[in-house]
């Protein structure tokens, strides 16, 4: 299943046509007719107010060196071309200045862990958008078990969340002449076999969700038209998510197929699809299926589970027999890892024989090998360095083989090989320093939040910065649906902020996951508010320790971090000195009406509860702007192409701000969709208008 969240991992509009029609307009919103999402008069009006901001950055003298320095950073060929082990190769998907959309290519294992190794082309994205006359953006592939041969390439025009299905052949690197084509669509695939899928998309009328999700899944067969596809399953249209396909498999050569059926963003109902139809499974709604080992389905659960005497804890790691979920034998889960109260899972994958389990620990990365044996699991910790953030880069059930990433704030990104069955990490590539990172040092701190809960944070500045609070600063946190915020190499922001003398904060908020569920739990729904006043609490403990000062103070973040940034600007606007707003929702009594708001109703509360409603009133950035308010001047930018949060959010909240005549920068790309990301050159063109913002803003007189 491909996560549908904010962040990181959604929201659907309806396939490749026209959002659903919003509610009737509320007769305070005089900017309603902005959520037109590609109308001629929204379109017109983007266009008046980037021309206006494009102005204001580009012509900065500073713009022209920032953009040359985050284009060589984004475009070097000396980067870490992070692995995916497919077919018995190491895959890789890669972007630099001459394919600034990107090209799909493979190497040997032998030769990825050279210097220089040679690669083979097997798909290039620019080609490809020149042939089709489109701007392909690449969306990852689903390769077929157990051969590895076939994959469906997902394929997205600009950088929406729609994609393109196209089957291709990995032996041949070609697109397979008659093979499955799946027109655009949100949509969520499995192979079942070579000759079979199941797919969860837009049917036609009736099954989609009001979020825009698919809640019916059908089965596709080769050679078969759309429309002859067998119905094996349908949620419902109330559902807030939809339902989703995926399939397991492991090294032994088990394998079954399943079901997520997502009633609410955190509330699944999980099936096991069999010849006889599907099966509900007797699994905690808020837990996720994660793999399988040697029969043993890999189980995360964010509630406590009780079953068959044992008692699973709340953000734990357990296993199943698969054999006990075909047979409905009573489950008793066995657990592998059972956080404390300062760590959390960050990443589970499967090789053959072993399980890699990736953890928070204190907001650092810790990683281990779990072993099954004949009646428990064996924990082996993996050495490696500290005070950083370990991921799981790739993995492969078909051995044992994997690679760890590894970076942190000052460490440029390092990769490990490592053995899963005999764990003693080596490194086999490095990245080298993109910025000057001399005299830097990185403190973690606490703050006392208004319930006098301790938050930390991380902040990186000169070792001789004076404590006069005279240093600019920026500071970033997210907030929201259990993703944490953890320390990586951010080399952008290192050349063109850090190495000018300035700090960087990142802050570990409530509403994440840095502390697993209760962490999140604490700021759902009408309890939100806490989550912002942590953000301010982190702001005042900088500036009690007079790391910084309001007016050499500027936060950013995206989507639901955009959020946080719009209750921030409007609740503390004399803490800061520049906020940029990327990507976000700011109008919280009409998001469930906006691209996929329905589905994050779990996360904010709904409008159509009046104690909800009411909250939600209290914070929502669009309606709290105050006319003849002081506010510092706020950068907004969307992007047309985002059919996940929707660029309506930040087109009204702009709109606005110029109606009570209040200075603001606005600016909506046309690409990228939601991460902003349609190619290189967009992304460091972002990076450098936020940095020109900043300067602008928290630097000189």
């Amino acid at each position: 299943m491909k996560r549908m969240m904010l962040l990181v991992t959604a929201a659907m509009l309806t396939g490749a046509g026209a959002p659903p029609a919003p509610a009737p307009a509320p007769a305070d919103d005089p900017f309603i007719w902005l959520e037109d999402w590609t109308g001629p008069r929204a379109m017109q009006w983007v266009e008046a107010e980037n021309k206006a901001t494009l102005a204001a950055f580009q012509n900065d003298p500073r713009y022209a060196g920032y953009y040359r320095d985050a284009l060589a950073i984004a475009s070097a060929k000396d980067r870490i071309a992070m692995p995916m082990l497919i077919h018995g190769r190491v895959y890789n998907f890669w972007r630099d200045a001459d394919h600034p959309q990107g090209i799909w290519r493979y190497t040997t294992e032998a030769d990825y862990a050279t210097d220089a190794p040679h690669w083979t082309t097997v798909l290039d994205l620019d080609a490809l958008s020149k042939a089709d006359s489109k701007k392909w953006v690449w969306k990852g592939a689903t390769i077929l078990d157990p051969e590895e041969r076939l994959a469906l390439i997902n394929l997205s025009d600009g950088g929406e969340d729609a994609v393109t299905l196209r089957e291709f052949d990995l032996v041949s690197g070609a697109f397979v002449q008659g093979g499955f084509d799946i027109p655009t669509s949100k949509q969520n695939e499995a192979w079942l076999d070579k000759d079979s899928l199941l797919l969860a998309r837009d049917w036609g009328e009736g099954s989609m969700t009001k979020s825009g999700y698919p809640f019916v899944v059908k089965l596709v067969q080769r050679r078969q038209p759309l429309s002859a596809a067998r119905e094996i399953y349908r949620g419902a249209a109330s559902d807030q998510v939809g339902t989703f396909p995926m399939l397991l498999s492991d090294g032994s050569g088990n394998r079954a197929a399943f079901l997520y059926r997502g009633v609410t963003f955190f509330g699944n109902e999980t099936y096991l699809v069999t010849g006889e139809g599907v099966k509900k499974l007797p699994l905690p709604a808020k837990s996720q299926l994660l793999g399988m080992v040697q029969g043993q389905v890999l189980i995360q659960t964010s509630e406590t589970w009780k079953s068959g005497g044992v008692t699973v804890p709340a953000g734990s790691l357990a296993a199943v027999p698969l054999k006990a979920l075909e047979s409905g034998a009573t489950l008793a889960p066995q657990i592998l890892f059972a956080p404390n109260a300062r760590q959390s899972i960050d990443g589970v994958t499967a090789t053959k024989s072993r399980v890699i389990l990736a953890i928070n620990d204190n907001v650092r990365g810790r990683v281990l090998v779990l072993t099954p044996e004949k009646d428990k699991w064996t924990a082996t910790p993996v050495t490696l360095p500290d005070n950083a953030t370990i991921s799981i880069a790739s993995a492969t059930d078909k051995s044992d083989a994997a690679y760890l990433a590894v970076a942190g704030f000052l460490a440029p990104t390092t990769l490990w090989a490592i053995d899963a069955a005999n764990p003693a990490p080596r490194q086999v590539k490095a990245m080298p320093a993109r910025f000057d990172a001399s005299g830097l040092v990185v403190d973690q701190h606490e703050a006392t939040s208004t319930d006098g809960t301790k938050i930390p944070y991380f902040i990186v500045h000169r070792k001789d910065m004076k404590p006069d609070g005279s240093t600019p600063t920026i500071m970033t946190a997210y907030g929201g649906f259990e993703v944490p915020m953890t320390p990586s190499y951010a080399a952008i922001t290192g050349k063109l902020w850090l190495e000018r003398g300035n700090s960087f904060v990142l802050a570990n908020i409530r509403g994440g996951g840095e502390f697993g569920p209760a962490w999140h739990e604490a700021g759902l729904k009408t309890k939100r508010q806490i989550i912002y006043d942590d953000f301010a609490a982190v702001a005042q403990d900088i500036f009690a320790r007079k790391l910084s000062s309001p007016r050499r103070f500027g936060i950013y973040g995206g989507s639901n971090g955009g959020l946080l940034m719009g209750v921030e600007f409007n609740q503390h606007p004399d803490l800061w000195n520049g906020v940029v707003i990327q990507v976000p929702l700011l109008d919280m009594i009409r998001y469930e009406q906006i691209a996929a708001g329905a589905s994050w109703v779990d996360e904010y509360g709904s409008a159509s509860v009046p104690e909800e409603k009411a909250f939600l009133q209290t914070i929502s950035p669009y309606a709290n702007i105050r006319k003849g308010g002081t506010y510092p001047t706020p950068y907004i930018w969307t992007t047309t192409k985002d059919d996940r949060v929707g660029p309506q959010h930040a087109r009204k909240f702009a709109a606005r701000l110029k109606d009570y005549g209040l200075p603001y920068h606005f600016y909506e790309d046309t690409a990228g969709g939601h991460s902003g990301d349609a190619d290189i050159e967009q992304g460091a063109r972002l990076q450098a208008m936020q940095m020109v913002y900043f300067s602008q803003r928290l630097e000189g007189d």
